[in-house]
């Protein structure tokens, strides 16, 4: 590249018209007006990237026609040998498709008013529009159109987690360190921006040579609040899209931001967590917690901001993203959003981001998705596609836990980034409605009891004393917030402060909150039940007047700055969305494993936006600890740019099935992994976590950068088991552009590392393909049947050369009438060391008499 990075400056005055692209037709009419909507349009013509294969697939047939290229496998079949996205696009066709798209309109919509609010022109030819129910119909009976598709909207879904996974004396040993691991790698995010000032994404922090990677081609969008030189050699690229949050009227200027910049938090987390440069002190509330790293500290990271503080975002917006982010040639696309509702219609695969994502695929980008915070449901998942890779949280082996010692000798557990009381004594305990002025407030006003404002509080009773705060659904909401209980604590002049979770409060992960003056909460109803049983029992009231003589209860605060380490993580997370895979609305059930499996996303430091209002409880602090499957997923969107680094050549379902069949099925003690089954008190509703809970298990970084075998699957297979849905041809049709022909491919079919079988109707052949990765070597098959079922497979012995392919078969049938699920697994053992799992899951078995 001629330069770092390329910039646009993008005037503030422009946001309505230049920024967005936006086309204002007859008359400049409102989007507004009673019935119009966001849809998305898809034309019949290939995008760009089809059009560039088609041409690259004629050149190759006429240099073998013309006796050259050699013999052995092309780039087209060989795993090892995928070809990298070459940054040379022929552009004039994407303007030539623009032009058919706004001819396309002006003709059909002739006089009217509508809104044009963007071109997809690289893995989609479509458009985004602003028009009413009558003009979408107008443009769906047009023969150049393939589909019109309402838009939707979607939401979004570390210090130590680099040593949980292994990383420093693993994978990153085998890349060349942490000053190497990822370098050459893009990552793209796209979520709610990014703080470029935040030293994870500094790129000065060492002086060896750091170039911006060749093939990619972004740019860096400026604006007032993004200015110049926000880009560098390691935040790459940034822009923004919001043309259909601003057309409905939701786009809050003042809180949302028209630029790549982060006023929510969640963005600037998710890349530090996938790339963030190594060694950033986490300072958080004065309090230093050690020093943080991205899973691939030296990858790039490109930012496509699609989502919003205020509102979420809209597939519009996500598909315009996806769609700038493939142009740009990023190697890794990490989405830590999920769909607000199940997509309607015939398959839930059938909605335009997951077909936006499966031609990202087939461009050969890695795509990782969180499974969605719906769980612990069956089929709760939120993620549903086989192309794309879905991830689970699950807990680490890292605790910040306090305690707060009762005076009858009770000890229960709290949460709370926070020190302790001073020394060995103990503090009288006073709740903030029973420390009011005199004439104040009722104190059932909820405010008080959350200890919102010390206005009204007796601040010579309270001096000294540990006073006792409600956490409730209003702290859940954003409408009360720990840090003004603190300012609260410290106007009375409190020794301390302990929250008590109100009942309502369910199904809420607390994160420790980080507190400059002795604190906790607690998590737990039934503890907080415990806990103001005795704070009530030990109150001296008088006779007469049942008025508060004294104040009987004592406890002291034992600290939680110091982390603990356990030996039971991990296990998956009770919100954590589970399987099996819902295929329609229906919810019947896919031949498909989900998730594919699970990284830490409990309790996760990453850097923080000064501008961040996700987390009331971080704001102003430029690290976070938050939860949730957002999490999980750039996680092993890092991991997957070592994969990336060390097989540049490896395709996307090269990559994940590296992932998948390397993975930990056990915790740190060696038991069964755990999943909690309840949103209330989940440790105590554990039980050993299936397929559908964890996937393929817990991710290993490390051992996938020596997977032994790999499960390889195509863009045509994609298309096949699309094609092999009952009545999806038009469908397929209007999506991809391409004729489904006859196919009989189900997702069992699918050359995936796993087997799931919705219902096995009596018997079933199922057919796996193995590409050896490594140096030549002999596998021994082994199985655990599931029950009800019995399987046999062959070969159960084989060599392989490296770079060779071993295909096994296996005879799945039903012993038994049953709609419960079963599992099992299948192992490949290889004679140099090389262990390679597969999950093997049937939902119903069905016997036939003969």
């Amino acid at each position: 590249m001629g330069a770092v990075w390329r910039e646009q400056r993008w005037a503030v005055a422009w946001l309505s018209v230049a920024v967005l692209g936006v086309a204002l037709v007859g008359g400049g009419a409102c989007a507004n007006e009673e019935g119009t909507a966001v849809y998305i349009v898809t034309m019949k013509q290939a995008p760009v990237f089809h059009k560039r294969l088609d041409l690259e697939r004629f050149a190759s047939s006429r240099v073998a026609a013309g006796g050259g290229g050699g013999g052995g496998d092309t780039p087209s079949t060989s795993i090892l040998r995928k070809p990298r996205n070459s940054p040379a696009q022929p552009m004039n066709y994407g303007s030539y498709l623009v032009r058919l798209q706004n001819s396309l309109l002006k003709r059909t919509l002739r006089g009217e008013h509508y809104i044009k609010l963007y071109s997809y022109r690289y893995l989609i030819n479509g458009f985004a529009v602003g028009i009413t129910p009558r003009q979408a119909e107008k443009l769906s009976m047009r023969k150049e159109v393939a589909n019109v598709m309402l838009d939707f909207s979607v939401r979004t879904a570390t210090t130590h987690t680099p040593e949980f996974l292994g990383l420093p004396h693993g994978a990153w040993v085998q890349e060349g360190g942490p000053q190497c691991a990822g370098q050459g790698v893009v990552v793209g995010l796209i979520d709610t921006g990014i703080d470029p000032t935040h030293p994870s994404f500094a790129d000065d922090l060492t002086t060896d040579n750091y170039p911006v990677p060749a093939h990619y081609s972004g740019i860096c969008e400026v604006t007032n609040d993004f200015p110049s030189g926000s880009c560098n050699r390691k935040l790459v690229g940034a822009r923004h899209f919001a043309a259909s949050a601003i057309t409905r009227g939701v786009f809050n200027a003042s809180q949302d931001h028209a630029s790549p910049s982060d006023s929510d938090g969640h963005g600037t987390h998710t890349a530090s967590i996938a790339a963030g440069n190594h060694g950033i002190p986490v300072v958080v509330a004065g309090h230093h917690f050690g020093d943080a790293s991205g899973m691939a500290p030296r990858a790039h990271i490109a930012v496509y901001k699609a989502l919003y503080k205020s509102f979420g975002g809209f597939a519009a917006d996500v598909v315009a993203a996806i769609d700038q982010a493939a142009e740009d040639n990023v190697d890794i696309i990490s989405l830590s959003i999920t769909p607000n509702r199940r997509p309607p219609g015939l398959a839930t695969f059938f909605n335009p981001i997951d077909m936006a994502l499966l031609s990202a695929v087939k461009a050969g980008i890695f795509v990782v998705q969180a499974a969605g915070n719906t769980g612990p449901s069956p089929k709760s998942m939120s993620s549903y596609s086989p192309w794309i890779f879905t991830v689970g949280a699950s807990a680490h082996d890292r605790e910040y836990t306090n305690y707060v010692l009762l005076g009858n000798n009770l000890t229960i557990t709290g949460v709370g980034l926070a020190p302790g009381t001073d020394s060995d004594s103990m503090y009288t305990l006073i709740a903030a409605p029973h420390a009011l002025k005199d004439n104040a407030a009722s104190p059932t006003e909820m405010s008080l009891g959350e200890c919102q404002d010390s206005s009204h509080l007796d601040e010579e009773l309270i001096r000294g004393k540990i006073l006792v705060c409600s956490y409730s659904i209003r702290f859940v909401l954003g409408l009360s917030s720990v840090k003004q209980a603190l300012d609260t604590a410290k106007n009375v002049s409190a020794a301390g402060i302990i929250f008590y979770l109100d009942p309502f409060v369910i199904g809420f992960q607390l994160n420790p909150t980080p507190m400059n003056m002795p604190g906790l909460i607690i998590p737990s109803s039934d503890d907080s039940k415990v806990f103001l049983n005795y704070y009530n029992e030990s109150l001296v009231r008088d006779e007469t007047s049942n008025k508060i003589v004294s104040f009987g209860a004592v406890a002291k605060i034992l600290g939680g700055l110091k982390p603990n380490y356990g030996f039971s993580a991990p296990n998956v997370m009770f919100y954590s969305a589970r399987g099996p895979d819902p295929e329609d609305n229906s919810l019947s059930n896919a031949d498909i494993l989900k998730p594919n499996l699970i990284a830490p996303g409990s309790s996760i430091w990453g850097a923080w936006s000064s501008l961040g209002l996700d987390s009331a409880e971080f704001a102003g602090e430029s690290f976070a600890m938050i939860s949730g499957t957002s999490m999980a997923a750039p996680h092993v969107a890092g991991l997957a740019a070592l994969i990336k680094q060390k097989f540049p050549y490896f395709s996307p379902s090269a990559i994940g099935s590296a992932l998948s069949t390397t993975t930990a099925l056990s915790d740190r003690q060696g038991n069964p992994i755990m999943a909690q089954r309840t949103y209330n008190n989940p440790n105590s509703t554990q039980s050993p976590a299936t397929p559908f809970d964890m996937g393929s298990g817990f991710v290993n970084g490390t051992a996938a950068l020596d997977p032994g075998l790999i499960f390889d699957c195509s863009y045509d297979d994609f298309f096949s088991f699309l094609c092999g849905i009952n009545g999806s041809a038009p469908v397929v049709m209007n999506y991809t552009g391409n004729n489904c022909g006859a196919s009989a491919v189900t997702g069992a079919d699918l050359n995936l590392p796993s087997i799931t079988i919705a219902v096995l109707n009596n018997t079933r052949k199922i057919t796996r393909t193995v590409a050896n990765v490594a140096s030549d070597e002999t596998y021994t098959v082994s199985y655990s049947a599931p029950y009800g079922a019995a399987v046999s497979a062959s070969p159960t012995r084989f060599f392989i050369p490296s770079g060779q392919r071993q295909q096994v078969t296996f005879v799945v049938n039903a012993t038994m009438n049953s709609t419960s699920a079963s599992f099992g697994n299948v192992g490949f053992y290889g004679d140099k060391g090389h262990r390679v799992m597969i999950p093997f899951s049937v939902l119903s078995k069905v016997v036939h008499s003969s």
